[in-house]
């Protein structure tokens, strides 16, 4: 007979199953008769925890368990070396919750609120002094400042740059304006969390606290200020109240990682251990990277499993009920542990342990670390391993207490889940006039009356912003505002800051949550902003055959940074070629003058000149007197008529003043401006004239 392969090579061939996701062979590997005589590096408990590992991953957790007992009865188990099995129980977790695959807590379950879109997404809490970063996204500026020594890039989109280390953090100053109208409750109560939080850091535990009471009062359905009073509680010892702060929270927001770290944490300080590892292992099962409650869950698997005088151990297997992974894992799933049978034969298993714990002395303790003394036991466990296979497949109990835990379970999130929604109604914001058939607002909890659209209105065009675009110092305009903007002054139109490295870039991305915004509580506006976006961009595409020379003489700046700029028409011109350059068009032309006539056809001219004058006088003083005080502060007073109306070569001022303030479109303004013949253009300004006095009239 052959000498069996040493517990080194095993343990290699074990790592390489391992790897290949073959955990039925790593397992069986890690059980292979040992070679006793030949010298190994390897102790036999390592050997030991590797078959755990591979049994838990394989999901045969009842025979993972005892190894890691025998293991830690032999005071070589360590909190840090049950990573794999905390793993595999918050992976069960996850499939038996149905949570994403991708799922790491980004906050894509948490339940719909009033003010969701208004959330930070890396704080999951209401946004504080809201920043926009040049990818779009917007955070709160304390979570941007907090990690930007961590991270460069954006939390959502990983866009490397967004968070440059020297970028100074300016708040969007439109949305910061909407959250302190819209939402003042909300926006003071994260005010005094802000507070609470520099409180806390400052050891004024009794101060952060009230602080937090306040905040609560203001906002009682934000889970993130009961969870963070919940840490304030703990470390003042206030086990009870935090405990119930962080139930709040759970309550709130069922899917939120951190919240069940806080429970989990509060029940370990009330000293209920089992229910406080369920919390620690769902948390993870939320997000896998939270290296805390990973941490904590191996610290409390560790003292279940170590051989410490009491009854800790007795509650193993109401842990493997409730924890146990779903049955679409792969391996031979503990689908027996909850039938009473099998979970009395392990718990009695475990409570022998205990009992001979209690007896043994503490030389028959050292005793135990001989290699024979191990091989005996693997044996007897591989024996009850057998018979609990063989029993297994005669069984034929209805319904496993595994399955009944897994209904309880999401009964009482639904429960929850329930609760919650009854006792908090979604706010909605609504426009006005959004009543029901009873008269009462169909929200019953609107944070503002209406939603006033001038609200959203860009500082440059005075109309609904489209394609909404943040510049680094907070300011918002449209995309084409601010682009024709920068092309003659790389400065803010507003604060005039310098925009440089904005303009090198050369790419501006639209403001994520202030295009949502506009599309969720202004759809019919957006919908007509974008309907006279299109037509203006396809009255620029259509190149004109004729223009005019505009004459600037003089611009007036506010405070605000809009400016007026009057300017009057000198020349027009005909367009003979036209082309295009650094996305601008250009053009050859040649200037066009009016042709004079004299004699009898002077004569004439003189005759229709005054007439249409005196009509278009009478039409002008025939306004009422709102609409005349406009015309006059936009376009001045009607200039005098001519002594002599082919003075000048483009006609009488006066013709041009009226073509301005009739309420014609361009294109029928446009050949007007064509025209060379003076009396044509007079006939035409009658006819418009004549039809808008009949038009009146009726």
């Amino acid at each position: 007979m052959g000498s069996h392969p040493p517990r080194q090579l095993l343990l290699q061939f074990a790592a390489g199953a391992f790897q290949a996701q073959n955990l039925e062979r790593a397992a069986e590997l890690c059980g292979s008769p040992l070679q006793v005589d030949a010298p190994s590096l390897v102790p036999e408990w390592q050997v030991l925890l590797k078959r755990a590992d591979a049994l838990a991953c394989g999901g045969r957790l009842h025979e993972a368990f005892q190894l890691y007992q025998l293991v830690s009865r032999h005071q070589q188990l360590r909190a840090e070396q049950l990573e794999k099995l905390v793993e595999c129980l918050a992976q069960g977790i996850r499939l038996r919750e149905r949570l994403p695959a991708c799922w790491s807590g980004g906050g894509s379950l948490l339940q719909p609120r009033d003010w969701d879109i208004f959330s930070c997404r890396k704080c999951q809490g209401f946004l504080f002094e809201p920043v926009s970063l040049p990818c779009g996204h917007t955070f709160c500026k304390k979570c941007l400042e907090r990690d930007r020594a961590s991270e460069s890039h954006c939390a959502l989109c990983k866009e490397e740059g967004s968070l440059a280390a020297g970028q100074h953090l300016r708040v969007n100053v439109i949305l910061s304006n909407l959250l302190a109208k819209w939402f003042p409750g909300q926006v003071k109560a994260s005010q005094l969390r802000h507070e609470g939080n520099l409180l806390y850091k400052e050891k004024k535990l009794q101060a952060a606290l009230q602080k937090y009471n306040e905040a609560v009062s203001l906002a009682p359905n934000d889970h993130l200020l009961y969870s963070n009073r919940s840490q304030i509680n703990s470390t003042l010892k206030s086990y009870e109240d935090a405990l119930h702060d962080a139930e709040t929270a759970c309550r709130l927001q069922p899917y939120w990682s951190k919240g069940h770290l806080r429970k989990g944490q509060a029940l370990a300080n009330v000293g209920k251990i089992e229910e406080s590892l369920r919390e620690f292992l769902f948390c993870l099962a939320l997000d896998f990277g939270n290296r805390t409650a990973k941490s904590e869950a191996q610290k409390l698997l560790l003292s279940l499993f170590s051989p410490i005088p009491g009854n800790a151990q007795e509650h193993l297997p109401d842990i493997l009920q409730l924890l146990s992974p779903h049955s679409r894992l792969k391996g031979n799933l503990l689908n027996s542990v909850g039938s009473a049978d099998t979970s009395h034969n392990l718990q009695r298993l475990l409570k022998v342990n205990v009992e001979q714990k209690k007896s043994f002395p503490a030389q028959e303790e050292q005793k135990m670390s001989d290699t024979g003394s191990l091989r005996k036991s693997i044996q007897m466990i591989e024996s009850k391993k057998g018979c609990s296979e063989d029993e297994n497949k005669h069984a034929s109990a209805p319904e496993s207490a595994l399955l009944i835990s897994e209904k309880c379970s999401l009964l009482k999130r639904k429960h929850c889940s329930e609760e919650m929604r009854s006792a908090e109604v979604p706010c909605k914001l609504m426009k006005k006039g959004a009543i029901d058939a009873k008269g009462s607002s169909a929200g019953h909890c609107v944070p503002f009356e209406f939603v006033d659209p001038s609200d959203l209105d860009c500082s440059l065009c005075m109309r609904l912003f489209y394609e909404p675009v943040t510049t680094p110092c907070g300011h918002t305009f449209c995309l084409k505002c601010l682009e024709r903007c920068l092309d003659h002054n790389a400065k803010c139109p507003l604060c005039k800051e310098g925009l440089s490295e904005c303009l090198a870039l050369r790419k501006y991305c639209k403001t994520v949550l202030m295009e949502e915004l506009i599309a969720k509580y202004l759809p019919e506006e957006l919908t007509e902003r974008r309907k006279i976006y299109e037509e203006e961009i396809a009255e620029l595409s259509k190149f004109a055959d004729y223009g005019c020379i505009l004459e600037i003489r003089n611009v007036e700046f506010f405070a605000d940074g809009r400016s007026v700029v009057d300017s009057i028409g000198k020349r027009r011109f005909k367009v003979i070629e036209h082309s295009q350059r650094d996305g601008y068009n250009t053009a050859d032309i040649e200037y066009i003058e009016d042709q004079k006539v004299q004699g009898e056809n002077y004569a004439e001219l003189l005759v229709l000149h005054d007439s249409v004058y005196d009509q278009a006088y009478m039409w002008f003083n025939s306004l009422k007197q709102p609409l005349k005080s406009r015309i006059l502060s936009h376009f001045g007073p009607m200039p005098a008529k001519d002594p002599d109306p082919q003075a000048s070569p483009n006609g009488p001022a006066w013709c041009w003043w009226v073509l301005a303030v009739l309420p014609l479109e361009s294109r029928a303004q446009l050949p007007f401006l064509a025209m060379k013949s003076m009396k044509d253009r007079l006939n035409g300004i009658r006819r418009v004239l004549t039809f808008m006095s009949r038009t009146r009239s009726r």
